[in-house]
């Protein structure tokens, strides 16, 4: 796959999330229940940190860099741990801020 086709690629794989994200509405992005406890937002929410996670990892590839650290706090080890801190971090923010940090990831 070249360049061309992987932005393809993305762009179409990205028109499929906003077409689900159009389904789904905004007004029932807070229903708990998703995945146990969590919303729909909550689980959006999730995938930010680690989007942005692998975005500057592929800069600092780009740039002959090292690994940068990891969005979260650099002492929280287990996958529970950082699941718990992301959704804390989150939990207050409104679905507007989730979906437009979410579109910002993506841009």
């Amino acid at each position: 796959m070249n360049k061309s086709e992987l932005l393809i690629w993305l762009q179409e794989e990205h028109q499929q999330w906003e077409a689900l994200l159009e389904r789904i509405g905004p007004t029932h992005m807070d229903q708990v229940g998703i995945n146990s406890q969590w919303s729909f937002k909550d689980l959006i929410a999730h995938l930010i940190p680690d989007g942005l996670r692998c975005i500057a990892n592929l800069q600092a590839m780009q740039h002959n860099e090292p690994e940068p650290p990891p969005p979260w706090p650099v002492h929280l080890q287990t996958d529970d741990e950082i699941n718990a801190w992301i959704y804390q971090t989150n939990r207050e923010r409104s679905v507007r801020q989730i979906l437009d940090e979410s579109h910002q990831m993506f841009q």
